[in-house]
């Protein structure tokens, strides 16, 4: 006797009109291992008869997409993250989409692992924030026509959608302002190797150094790891030079709070012992003391701007793919040595 169907079909009912195994319907429904083309035709043909719902990716099998973007990013190592994730997922729901989100740890190896994990669930394209060394998973992403967008760590290729903050000319200004100030040994906490965004910035700082005539001198940059003990351990670096230098700039604000504790700790008064500019900003930047002067990247405008590309490839996958670089804005505040902006 046929078991009763419920009012909601269920994957034993795929399966019972398909003729199959609900082993069978859900490697076809998950992708877990390939099956024969007439069989997968018959349970696509089950799935649209029934209406069967049972998650987003059963209808993405027949409708062609689940109407959900994947976010690969590192919750740690990026502390503008709030503002960010607020602007993406506003503007992926106003054009109808979900946002599914993953923590890449900022290590290449776990984000490979979250992004096959979003792909398996079979979200229409991806925005990333990639990790060092993910260049290889970027390049594979490409070759499959999986319809990404690089957010913030950009990279040199021409192939992929990306959008980020200017670094170069942004960072090069806040080294030039120090030394308009009079300051002419001026040290680097650099970001962790590898990113694109500690190389543009180290970049900016030397090309601060020369407009301002000032001499490169490698052992005045100390590499904070994009963290806050790295920026601890960094300060403590360069103090410990036989000629520290008088003025700092700090590549991220992550590392700008290991500078902050250790020059507590040592009893630096920031703008007066050592003044201190930061490419990153922060609610709370403009509360401690004293305020920091910062470059504050445009956080809402990158995220809407990352989802509005995807959009645009999701509609055009042949679209030829763009690099956004966004300016970012000067803060002027007191941590430089300059009295409070009137």
């Amino acid at each position: 006797m046929p078991r009763p169907r419920s009012a909601r079909p269920t994957q034993r009912d795929i399966a019972e009109m398909a003729g199959v195994s609900i082993t069978t319907v859900s490697h076809v429904v998950n992708g877990t291992r390939a099956v024969a083309e007439s069989t997968k035709a018959a349970v696509l043909s089950a799935i649209e008869s029934t209406g069967y719902t049972g998650d987003a990716i059963a209808r993405s099998l027949v409708t062609g997409g689940t109407r959900s973007i994947g976010m690969a990013v590192s919750l740690v190592a990026n502390p503008y993250f709030a503002g960010l994730m607020q602007a993406i997922e506003g503007e992926a729901s106003a054009n109808g989409y979900t946002v599914l989100l993953a923590d890449t740890h900022d290590t290449a190896a776990t984000e490979r692992e979250v992004i096959r994990a979003l792909r398996s669930r079979r979200v229409d394209g991806l925005l990333m924030t990639p990790a060092a060394g993910t260049g290889p998973l970027i390049g594979e992403l490409v070759s499959l026509d999986v319809p990404i967008v690089l957010i913030d760590r950009l990279t040199t290729r021409t192939d992929v959608d990306q959008v980020g903050a200017e670094s170069i000319q942004a960072t090069s200004a806040l080294t030039a302002h120090l030394a308009s100030l009079g300051h002419r040994r001026i040290g680097m906490i650099s970001g962790a190797p590898g990113l694109t965004t500690s190389d543009e910035r180290v970049l900016g700082y030397r090309l601060g150094l020369g407009r301002a005539g000032l001499p490169w001198n490698p052992e005045l940059v100390a590499c904070g790891q994009s963290s806050r003990d790295g920026g601890s351990l960094a300060l403590s670096t360069l103090l410990a030079l036989p000629e520290p230098p008088t003025a700092l700039v700090v590549g991220n604000d992550s590392m700008m709070v290991g500078t902050l504790h250790e020059a507590r700790r040592r009893g630096l008064r920031l703008g007066v012992d050592l003044a201190v500019v930061v490419y990153d900003d922060v609610e709370w930047a403009e509360f401690v003391d004293p305020p920091l002067t910062t470059m504050a990247q445009p956080i809402e405008a990158i995220g809407r701007r990352a989802v509005q590309l995807l959009m645009a490839r999701l509609a055009d996958p042949a679209r030829p793919a763009e690099t956004v670089r966004l300016p970012p804005t000067l803060r002027h505040r007191e941590s430089c040595g300059c009295p409070a902006p009137e």
